[in-house]
């Protein structure tokens, strides 16, 4: 899953990236409102959620998330702030944000309501994604076969994880690089097919079919 902060206070960017980070999250981070809307109408990166400050320089939150929504942008949007009114917390929400979470806060909280939001998007209400033989619970980063635990790798779990937000459904390399891999971070030639290899032999070699030309999907057993 890979995110996008908006956070104009370095300790706070900083410390989120790193928490989000050790949760096995890809967090690309910038630090206002400008650089957000220009990364996200370049479309460098597929962003599952976008984690949006309010009080940011050269463009507020509320007129970047009100850009997003007039341009039929419909990214799933969480403010942070320490904006704690009523009624900011009533024009965020009704600006197009789909959460409010007011700062301070705990990590487990934020992680909490991110995984609520990446429910919603994709139309589940269990937090458990189960397809065919393969269940996966993206909160404890657990994988089950056959009802049989199986031990992945970070890498290998998120790889599988961005194959299954929406089941059969076929991801491109380049996708799944994004998936995987935020800004800086330099990915080999053959880094998808490393663990693509690891995952069919933890899982089965028909377990993740390779559709000619266009990408990978999970097969349904």
């Amino acid at each position: 899953m890979r995110l996008l902060l908006v956070e104009d206070d370095q300790m706070i960017g900083q410390a989120l990236r790193e928490g989000l980070n050790q949760e096995g999250l890809v967090v690309d981070w910038v630090q206002d409102g400008l650089q957000a809307g220009l990364v996200l109408k370049a479309a460098v990166a597929e962003y599952t959620l976008l984690l949006l400050d309010l009080g940011l320089p050269r463009l507020s939150g509320l007129d970047l998330l009100t850009d997003l929504r007039r341009s039929a942008n419909d990214i799933p949007v969480l403010i942070l702030t320490s904006r704690d009114s009523l009624a900011d917390r009533v024009l965020g929400l009704n600006s197009g944000a789909d959460d409010y979470l007011v700062k301070p806060f705990e990590l487990e909280e934020l992680i909490a309501r991110i995984h609520a939001l990446v429910r919603r998007a994709a139309g589940r209400s269990e937090p458990m994604i189960e397809y065919g033989e393969l269940r996966l619970n993206p909160v404890t980063r657990e994988i089950w076969l056959r009802g049989n635990p199986v031990n992945l790798s970070a890498r290998e779990f998120d790889l599988l994880y961005a194959l299954l937000e929406k089941p059969g459904a076929v991801l491109s390399r380049v996708q799944l690089e994004d998936r995987l891999y935020g800004w800086g971070q330099e990915v080999a030639s053959n880094t998808i097919d490393v663990h693509l290899h690891h995952l069919r032999k933890k899982l089965g070699a028909g377990i993740i079919a390779n559709v000619r030309g266009v990408g990978y999907r999970v097969a349904k057993s």
